[in-house]
């Protein structure tokens, strides 16, 4: 059996990235225990720049109130554009094709509002079985909004048998038998059960072929996977910013949306003033004009406090790297996948549910806990892990490389394994 914990410390030391993890508050118990933090999927750490940036935009509200929209520095009136090169580097898109506005699920209300125009042959969604409730019920309202019944309109992907993920082979010949009845594929880049990662690129390539629009929920993938949208060819994408990119709780989201797209004038968007060309808004003119790319679909202006924390996160991502976050983040999740089957091999009491083949993942392993149910998620809280629960019965662990170390992986070893042995 390898020494796991020597493996870890070697491991460790040749982590070029493990500075970054000076650059975060790590988490404490009330009594001053340092936590085992493997939660960045559900909420990320905060950034330690996050204070100076956001007392700054306090400062300049305090000293200058309302003459802050269009006074140096970082007038707020275009603040969101700061953020416009950091998103596109790590979204693999063109400045104009990303914006920050609103949050998850407004912004997909807001794409399917331009990208989902059903007719009466060509009128269905196909999404993912169990997908997360802010695709579900956005869906299920759409297709209800445009009169149809959401058991006809919303087609799931399920997959096969007793299998936990969904074969890419699958999903592609079942876009191509709807075919013409596809209104638009809607698919996850990383699916927040299962941590499946999904071949986003592959999925728009034959969903265009079938005549379909594509999107994707980005939630679970955004500074967690190298992105490649613009040359992938994606309508569009939604995403938030308080997982990986650790934002902060309810920071703004985000959207991309192709630059073929960018000043279509057959495609019909729900407008807002922010979305209307700078040059004239604040005329206060009848006749909507919207703005080049993705910046036409904006509503209203930024909160400026929680986008000047979202800045201080990215510039860290961004220093960091997509590239080396992904190569690190694949070692640790091979590393945290080593440590879990080697006490349980076969799966009898815990099974891993998340691919085994590293470009099918991103960061997160999903370990199913059937036997002992929610008991051995609140037996791993109890001894200092902070992962999450998500029913039925899995327990999502998901180490990020930004703050997380081996050594780290190698101490939850221990403690599962302890755990398992008294249970």
């Amino acid at each position: 059996m390898p020494d796991l914990q020597h493996q870890a410390s070697v491991l460790d030391q040749g982590d070029a990235l493990q500075p970054y993890r000076q650059q975060f508050h790590l988490p404490t118990a009330p009594n001053g225990r340092k936590l085992i933090y493997f939660c960045g999927n559900s909420l990320g750490l905060q950034p330690k720049n996050a204070t100076r940036y956001l007392q700054q935009s306090l400062d300049k509200w305090k000293q200058q109130a309302v003459e802050g929209h269009f006074q140096p520095p970082d007038p707020w009136v275009n603040y969101h554009t700061l953020l416009k090169k950091p998103l596109a580097h790590i979204c693999g898109a063109l400045p104009h094709e990303v914006v920050a506005m609103n949050n998850l699920t407004t912004n997909l209300h807001l794409m399917m509002a331009s990208f989902y125009r059903p007719t009466a042959r060509r009128y269905k969604i196909l999404i993912e079985g169990g997908a997360f409730p802010s695709d579900q019920y956005a869906v299920e309202s759409q297709v209800g909004f445009h009169g149809y019944n959401p058991e006809e309109a919303i087609v799931e992907l399920i997959p096969r048998g007793e299998e936990h993920t969904l074969g890419s082979g699958d999903i592609l010949d079942t876009i191509r038998t709807q075919g013409e009845q596809l209104a638009l594929v809607l698919l996850p880049g990383v699916q927040y059960y299962s941590g499946q990662l999904f071949d986003m690129r592959a999925v728009t390539q034959v969903a265009h072929e079938v005549g379909a629009r594509v999107g994707f929920d980005l939630a679970h993938a955004v500074g967690n996977v190298p992105l490649h949208l613009h040359d992938w060819n994606v309508d569009f994408a939604v995403w938030c910013t308080y997982k990986y990119l650790n934002a902060g709780p309810g920071n703004n989201g985000g959207a991309f949306v192709h630059e073929r797209h960018a000043s279509d004038p057959g495609l019909p968007r729900l407008a807002g003033w922010w979305g209307h060309s700078e040059e004239e808004r604040f005329r206060m003119k009848k006749g909507f004009k919207p703005m080049y790319g993705a910046d036409g679909w904006q509503l209203s202006n930024v909160n400026i406090l929680s986008t000047a924390v979202q800045r201080a996160a990215l510039e860290i991502t961004v220093e960091a790297g997509m590239d080396k976050l992904r190569a690190k983040s694949m070692k640790l999740t091979a590393f945290l996948e080593e440590c879990i089957l080697s006490l349980d091999p076969e799966g009898e009491r815990i099974k891993i549910i998340t691919p085994a083949t590293p470009e099918a993942r991103g960061c997160q392993l999903s370990m199913l806990s059937a036997r002992y149910g929610k008991k051995l998620f609140e037996k791993l809280t109890d001894a200092g892990i902070v992962v999450d629960w998500r029913e039925p019965d899995v327990i999502r662990v998901a180490p990020a490389p930004l703050y997380n170390t081996f050594g780290e992986v190698y101490r939850f070893y221990e403690i599962l394994k302890n755990t398992l042995d008294e249970s």
